[in-house]
């Protein structure tokens, strides 16, 4: 089984910065063979794509609202992928999930449906 682990959210003032972690595990996962994507929930809102990771690290994709501002990484070693967040505003206050992708060998993938190993998620807080 696959287990995902989110960590690193909390509140932070408007322009602040956070990093999040996702920490993966499981038996027969092998974490440097599929693509690793960060999304976001805010309440009464539909689930948004924040960010993505190709399985290589090569490439990466943002929403449109954290580009910029956001940043993802993996690194390999650590089966631990990773989200920095820069210049934080209130708008992007949500609950963060990581997901890893449904195959391996993926390219930074923003749709959800590619994904089917979801964390637990985050809370982030932005106060204004």
């Amino acid at each position: 089984q696959v287990q995902l682990v989110e960590s690193g959210g909390g509140l932070v003032q408007a322009g602040g910065s956070l990093r999040l972690s996702c920490a993966a595990s499981g038996r027969t996962f092998s974490f440097t063979r599929y693509a690793m994507g960060w999304f976001r929930q805010a309440p009464g809102k539909e689930r948004e794509f924040v960010a993505a990771i190709s399985w290589t690290g090569g490439s990466t994709d943002y929403g449109d609202s954290v580009k910029g501002r956001f940043t993802i990484s993996r690194d390999n070693a650590k089966n631990t992928v990773y989200l920095q967040m820069n210049s934080l505003k209130p708008e992007d206050t949500a609950v963060y999930y990581c997901a890893r992708s449904t195959v391996i060998l993926a390219g930074a993938l923003k749709d959800p449906d590619r994904y089917n190993y979801w964390g637990q998620g985050t809370q982030v807080t932005v106060s204004s």
